[in-house]
């Protein structure tokens, strides 16, 4: 697959900057002409990955620092969301639906489970006291994309 762009966008772990992230990728994802189902799964997907490194990474240390990497290749995006947080500790468990290490904090437990709903493919690679990375893939339907 050819590369056809690509960006580094490095925010604090403050809980205002997910709607950043996820503004930033689905305005980056737009060059391929998606369709808005397509874009709001992207979007779902990078909210979802961006707060868990928030509060479980970090657990709302806006100290930390989450690095996202996004390239777009002629008729799909790959984003990459990393946190030099906390790790998983057991990542089979965390992937669980409704499983979630906060649940004084009213969290769901579903965003592995949103994220692997809404992207192509997602790979987590975590080791604790070291951080997660997660990185997802969404392939496009139109590729009728004339991007230079």
């Amino acid at each position: 697959m050819r590369i056809i762009n690509y960006l580094n966008l490095e925010i604090p772990s403050k809980s205002r900057n997910e709607s950043l992230a996820r503004v930033v990728i689905a305005a980056f994802a737009t060059q391929l002409d998606p369709t808005l189902e397509e874009l709001n799964d992207v979007k779902t997907a990078v909210s979802e990955a961006v707060t868990n490194a928030i509060i479980h990474g970090y657990e709302n240390n806006i100290a930390g620092v989450i690095n996202i990497k996004a390239v777009l290749y002629e008729d799909a995006i790959m984003i990459e969301i990393e946190d030099k947080g906390s790790g998983i500790e057991d990542l089979e468990k965390a992937r669980e639906p409704l499983f979630t290490s906060k649940p004084e904090q009213e969290r769901s437990g579903m965003g592995f489970a949103i994220m692997e709903n809404f992207m192509d493919k997602i790979e987590v690679i975590t080791a604790p006291g070291v951080g997660t990375k997660v990185i997802m893939h969404k392939g496009f339907k139109q590729i009728d994309n004339k991007v230079e």
